[in-house]
């Protein structure tokens, strides 16, 4: 086998730009990952000329320029805009919560009426709860669970009607048996501006993730089907220096147990029928409705081709929430003290290799919106061959 300066193992995000950086640094990398397909859980595939977000919807989002700038090096990002839609038994609400929402809600039309109601429905429940508790209504409100903590935000119409059955379906509990900490802080909007997300540059790659992903992987040596456990010691002796970017605790056999994760399925179908729904996103808020949202991919793109052309099918994908086993796949790492203390027991074996350095969403067992995976791999990135120049 050929000598390599680095052998980056998972081709998404981090690895991706791990290994564009180092081959622009003039080492020689070799990639290779245990899918049959690169890019990761961003990877999209071509269906009837849709790109089918394969492992959840991905929009690209950031408020970091210099990110930004980077990943327009590789593809050209449409004007997609996230603006999801909530179906409560019928109702449609726009998200986030904004005066459209507020108006289905109430009738209220302006700005002052929607704040008046949002604080009399906060206040009378707080009173209640301070009641309930032998406090008065001065002393400070201190909520229990998740279900206080949300209503003590945001009102209970809304968190009973947009909230509370996603939030138990998502967690697989009742939202009165969920931590209070789960929800810091919930985006109230009075005007009429649905972006779902606050970021001052937002889009989809023309073409898909996938072609992204393989313009940054430009001229390296891609190998895929091939897992890195089957053969560790074969690989290790092939490069300097290993980049891991797959679970941590896999690395090291679960010597130390098990990190735990939330995880997600999907049920995708291709319909021969132009729209199923007509946005991208449809949250379903309700308890009884088994998924939590359905995707229409089709939309991420306008329902259009590369030439511009209208797309006659549509591929929609339901997603369901799911405890997490050993052997699914790894989507949230659960942000718990348990898990906290595992990881960082982890992370101390981790700093005492010679050889291999850890990186990404996995490696560093930590929830990455992807602009933060680029960011982070550029640090890396610098850091790491800074170092060895």
């Amino acid at each position: 086998m050929e000598r390599y300066d680095y052998l980056v193992v998972g081709s998404g995000l981090f690895g991706a730009t791990f290994a564009h950086e180092a081959k622009a640094a003039g080492k020689k990398v070799l990639v290779i990952d245990k899918r049959p397909n690169i890019a990761g859980n961003v990877y999209t595939e071509d269906v009837e000329g849709i790109h089918v977000h394969r492992y959840g919807a991905h929009i690209f989002h950031t408020n970091d320029k210099e990110v930004w700038d980077y990943v327009n090096r590789f593809a050209v990002f449409n004007r997609f805009t996230n603006s999801p839609v909530a179906n409560y038994k019928g109702e449609l609400y726009s998200l986030p919560f904004n005066m459209y929402t507020f108006n289905k809600m109430w009738g209220v039309v302006t700005p002052e009426e929607a704040k008046a109601k949002i604080e009399e429905q906060k206040r009378d429940y707080i009173a209640q709860k301070q009641a309930e508790r032998g406090l008065s209504a001065d002393d400070p409100f201190e909520p229990r669970n998740l279900e206080e903590q949300a209503i003590s935000l945001i009102g209970v119409d809304i968190y009973k009607k947009l909230i509370k059955g996603y939030t138990e379906k998502q967690w697989g509990r009742d939202c009165t048996e969920l931590p209070s900490f789960i929800i810091k802080r919930l985006p109230v909007r009075l005007t009429f501006d649905n972006n779902y997300f606050n970021a001052l540059y937002q889009g989809i790659p023309v073409g898909g993730y996938t072609k992204m992903v393989a313009n940054m992987l430009d001229g390296i040596e891609v190998r895929l089907n091939v897992d890195y456990f089957d053969n560790r010691e074969l690989w290790n002796a092939a490069a300097d220096k290993v980049v891991f970017t797959g679970p941590i605790d896999a690395f090291y056999d679960f010597r130390l147990g098990t990190l735990q994760y939330r995880s997600v399925r999907f049920e995708t179908e291709l319909l021969d029928t132009p729209n199923f729904q007509g946005n991208a996103a449809v949250n379903y808020t309700d308890r009884e409705t088994p998924w939590t949202r359905i995707i229409e991919h089709k939309w991420f793109e306008f329902g259009k081709d590369a030439e511009g052309n209208d797309l006659p099918k549509t591929v929609i994908s339901r997603e369901f929430s799911s405890e997490w086993k050993p052997g699914d796949e790894p989507y949230y790492p659960v942000n718990d003290e348990k898990n906290g203390k595992l990881y960082e027991q982890y992370r101390q074996l981790a700093q005492k290799e010679e050889k291999v350095l850890f990186g990404g969403r996995l490696g560093e067992y930590k929830y990455y919106d992807m602009d933060k995976v680029i960011a982070s791999a550029l640090r890396f990135s610098r850091a790491t061959l800074n170092q060895n120049d």
